[in-house]
């Protein structure tokens, strides 16, 4: 998908076992998720790394609403087949979910909006909301994203696909390279390129000064690299690891 075409779908997955099923896959505490936001959170791969990146919702006790990439979709579709196929749980048909932009935030809503693909871009850029496409699905670890520090993963919520890599990396190590948000002039990078000397472009949109990306790089290679490093919010700017007393 070209970063050009991002869109995204949602669909809702229903019945007694689907917070069961959902907290057995996801980084978050689908627990404490409520009918009030898009929380971001991901499926990770065995290997620890962002296989799925999701936006979750609650709409009662027994169903979530999923938002995801669009060119995700079918593979989505497959993964709850594969792993809920013993659960007493439905998936709905999916259908278009549009981007907008709800005070200040990139966000989502069901009915077409004003706030075109561009737009959410740039805004879930300068908020480093990072998003997972076909593009860089499998590529990043959740960390490395700082999903974390966006209330995405759970360290003590128990098991999940990934669990013991996300777990390892907080309690005992710390990623060697992480978000940050920089400004380039050159031609524009395509999304999961590896840029001047292992710059990892995340995420990517066009500006009338060049363009603005989300990157995943050791902090020397990023002052190495001549690209124009731009603040993050302040929750993102914290310790990437563990902070112990």
């Amino acid at each position: 998908m070209s970063s050009n075409t991002l869109s995204f779908s949602t669909l809702s997955l229903s019945g007694v076992d689907t917070e069961k099923f959902l907290q057995g896959q996801v980084t978050v505490d689908v627990t404490k998720i409520g009918n009030d936001e898009f929380r971001p959170t991901a499926i990770c791969d065995l290997k620890g790394r962002i296989a799925f990146g999701l936006w979750l919702t609650r709409q009662d006790a027994e169903q979530f609403d999923v938002v995801i990439s669009t060119d995700l979709l079918d593979a989505f579709k497959a993964h709850i087949r594969k792993y809920g196929a013993f659960s007493k749980m439905k998936a709905s048909d999916s259908q278009d979910i549009y981007p907008a932009t709800i005070n200040g935030s990139a966000n989502f809503q069901v009915n077409e909006t004003a706030t075109t693909i561009d737009e959410w871009k740039k805004t879930a850029i300068a908020q480093g909301a990072a998003w997972i496409t076909a593009e860089n699905a499998g590529l990043f670890q959740p960390q490395e994203i700082r999903l974390h520090q966006r209330a995405g993963v759970d360290y003590d919520k128990g098991c999940y696909l990934g669990q013991e890599i996300v777990a390892r990396l907080y309690f005992r190590a710390k990623p060697k390279a992480w978000l940050h948000r920089v400004e380039g002039t050159s031609t524009l990078p395509q999304i999961g390129q590896t840029i001047e000397q292992n710059v990892n472009i995340v995420n990517v949109v066009e500006t009338t000064e060049g363009w603005e990306a989300l990157v995943v790089a050791k902090p020397d290679a990023l002052i190495e690299s001549g690209l124009l490093i731009l603040d993050l919010p302040d929750a993102l700017n914290g310790e990437i690891g563990r902070v112990t007393a």
